[in-house]
């Protein structure tokens, strides 16, 4: 391909790519915030290796069209690979960034595993709202493989992630995420700098692997507790949990049960759940 075939073929392209509602599609303009967000692997406080030529592998949630895609690709310390669901995108990443190891499909759907068969890896992304939270959860599920995840966000969501007890912000994610991971909200991002601009403003964070390999309860119902409490997080736990106990029991005149969800932290749920664990009753869960 000659280079003004070349030229003539990206723009056709370009001129095909459209943000699309439906994927929560908002391309990022601002050349300065991409290289921010892809510094922030390499950056992180947190035991990657990078030793005797040694990169990290990096997997990218919907490169769109690839404004924080071409960060990545330079940074020497990076073993790239990115998911994309949108076929245009897919069209276009591939005549920008030829070199890039692009899988075309769902982030949500797709078993990580098959990409990473063993070691950890890293994930990053200007993520979708419309799935940002579906995409933490995932995270969860392979907390013990991702030492760092960061990236672009809704301002609203970050701010609920990085909560802490108290705030109004603090709810089900910020429990659940912070179990495992130290959460740092990084910066602001206004919505004039994507095409097109969201209603909303956005937010920069990262989570970084804390050093709790396993929670000193049962993992599943500390998860049942958390969303249980927060499903009404303006009562009183003694209230709010009582499904799990059982009416009546006595384990509800435990201080901890007259305490509203947005007050407790991490490990005051742990042991609220090994109270539960212990004290309900049969045939409950």
């Amino acid at each position: 391909m000659n280079q003004l075939h070349k030229v003539w073929t990206i723009t056709r392209i370009m001129q095909q790519v459209r943000a699309k509602k439906f994927l929560g599609q908002h391309f990022l303009t601002d050349l300065n915030i991409a290289q921010r967000i892809a510094d922030t692997i390499t950056s992180a406080n947190t035991s990657l290796c990078t030793t005797c030529g040694e990169k990290i592998p990096v997997l990218e949630i919907g490169p769109g069209m690839g404004v924080l895609t071409q960060y990545l690709l330079k940074n020497p310390k990076i073993e790239l690979t990115a998911i994309e669901i949108d076929r245009e995108s897919v069209a276009y990443l591939g005549e920008w960034y030829p070199e890039l190891n692009l899988i075309e499909g769902d982030f949500l759907k797709i078993d990580l595993n098959t990409i990473y068969p063993s070691g950890s890896f890293c994930v990053i992304g200007n993520y979708p709202y419309n799935i940002s939270s579906q995409i933490f959860f995932k995270v969860l599920e392979y907390r013990d493989r991702i030492p760092v995840c960061s990236g672009m966000i809704q301002k609203e969501v970050a701010q609920r992630l990085a909560a802490k007890p108290g705030k109004k912000d603090y709810g089900i994610l910020s429990v659940l995420l912070q179990a495992y991971y130290d959460i740092e909200y990084l910066f602001t991002v206004g919505n004039h700098v994507f095409n097109p601009p969201p209603k909303v403003e956005s937010a920069v964070i990262r989570l970084t692997r804390n050093n709790r390999q396993r929670l000193d309860c049962d993992e599943q119902l500390f998860k049942t507790v958390v969303k249980t409490a927060f499903n009404q997080r303006r009562k009183q736990m003694r209230n709010s949990l009582q499904q799990l106990v059982g009416k009546g029991n006595p384990l509800l005149q435990e201080n901890i049960f007259t305490k509203r969800p947005e007050q407790l932290h991490v490990d005051e749920f742990v042991e609220l759940t090994k109270l539960i664990e212990n004290g309900r009753t049969q045939n409950i869960l």
